[in-house]
């Protein structure tokens, strides 16, 4: 286990070995969860890492006719 010092302004600095545990970088993002009277500290998911997740993309203009034909039956869009 390490030690880290809160400041006056309330921030931590990650110790190195836990930085480098879970592979964080510079700028990298991080979640913090509280859990009852623990605070975690996580690497937070890359958004571009959910690209794709939904399927393959259409084209842009066949997107945008179903998108249009859709709204104007007034019926919501079928998965």
């Amino acid at each position: 286990m390490t030690i880290a010092t809160l400041s006056a302004k309330g921030q931590i600095t990650l110790p190195v070995a836990a930085r480098r545990t879970i592979g964080l970088k510079p700028n990298d993002r991080v979640a913090i969860e509280i859990r009852g009277a623990e605070i975690v500290v996580r690497r937070a998911q890359d958004f571009f890492a959910l690209k794709g997740f939904l399927g393959p993309a259409l084209p842009r203009g066949r997107e945008r006719a179903a998108m249009m034909k859709t709204a104007s039956r007034g019926q919501r869009a079928k998965p």
